[in-house]
């Protein structure tokens, strides 16, 4: 049987899940979550990731040249590292030219660092399960709230567990022929996850770090922006840069966070730093609120009237 053109989960056979991320084939977060599907011997497991660390590139693809599928090495997973964006990844891996056939789920994450209100915009991670439901394929990302000094590295072996419930779920109404097609979902954890206070229907909110900018006398002056929107001025870490070489006249600036986030109520990020593990339905239209539209409904047809007169 077929729905939109995705193959539905049979009884008689494990359901397939591709997993991408954007921090690259090596993040532990996309390691994590492979370990711990795989230990349930209830999925066949695949995996598309970039080559290397593509946080914030939102949904950016690549367009003008090919892109490359590298295999890497996964234990009982076939694997690919992609030089392109999660984007890239997602639709690569679900369009048969990859993998012989469909996924029935794509996780993307698990990030390093939450993605909750105006950050899933920005997002590489969101963007691979946006990419994945543009083609009709039931999608979630998920992203794990990531303090410096608190988190450690097993933190992401306890999300990647603490999502299998809803992991099952899916697949099962996936199954059933009742899952909905008009969005996908956007997972968040807390950091302290082995208190967390259960799972919490959301929605996206607007909270967001406010960022600005520092001019710099190099490229390696001030560190580096990690996915969870702080700075590592480790010295050692390796600064990703672009390929182009800037000349001795141009000027450097570096992004750099100067407020926190601006919580509004009753949405992801307040109830993430409550402790509860977010699951946010979210689409892929971007329409205006109501106030707005019944604005421009008056306002347009004003501003046609007004340039009509002008031209007598």
């Amino acid at each position: 049987m077929e729905r939109r053109g995705i193959a539905i989960v049979n009884s008689d056979h494990k359901p397939t899940i591709m997993v991408t991320n954007d921090d690259g084939i090596d993040a532990p977060g996309l390691r994590s979550v492979v370990r711990v599907l795989v230990s349930t011997n209830r999925y066949t497991v695949q995996v598309c990731a970039p080559d290397s660390e593509k946080s914030a590139v939102s949904h950016s693809i690549t367009w003008r040249h090919p892109i490359s599928a590298r295999p890497a090495d996964f234990d009982g997973v076939t694997a690919y590292a992609v030089s392109g964006t999660p984007a890239d990844c997602a639709s690569l891996g679900v369009s048969q030219a990859l993998f012989p056939s469909v996924p029935d789920l794509v996780i993307s994450g698990i990030n390093m660092g939450s993605n909750c209100g105006y950050h899933v915009v920005y997002s590489g991670t969101v963007a691979g399960a946006r990419e994945a439901f543009f083609h009709g394929v039931p999608s979630v990302s998920i992203s794990y709230d990531w303090v410096g000094g608190k988190s450690n590295v097993n933190d992401y072996t306890l999300a990647a567990e603490a999502c299998l419930p809803i992991i099952n779920a899916i697949l099962a109404e996936i199954r059933n022929q009742t899952y909905p097609e008009r969005c996908f979902l956007n997972i968040d954890l807390p950091t302290d996850i082995p208190n967390n206070k259960g799972y919490k229907l959301t929605k996206q909110g607007t909270s967001i770090f406010k960022m600005g900018w520092r001019r710099v006398t190099s490229e390696m002056q001030g560190g580096k922006m990690l996915s969870t929107m702080t700075m590592d001025t480790d010295s050692a870490v390796t600064i990703e840069t672009d390929t182009s070489t800037p000349l001795e006249e141009d000027l450097l600036f570096r992004r750099e966070v100067r407020g926190a986030h601006i919580a509004d109520p009753d949405t992801d990020w307040q109830f993430l730093r409550e402790g509860y593990i977010t699951v946010t339905p979210i689409g892929a239209l971007s329409n205006a609120d109501t106030e707005s539209l019944l604005y421009f409904k008056d306002w347009l047809p004003v501003v046609a009237e007004h340039e009509s007169s002008s031209a007598l």
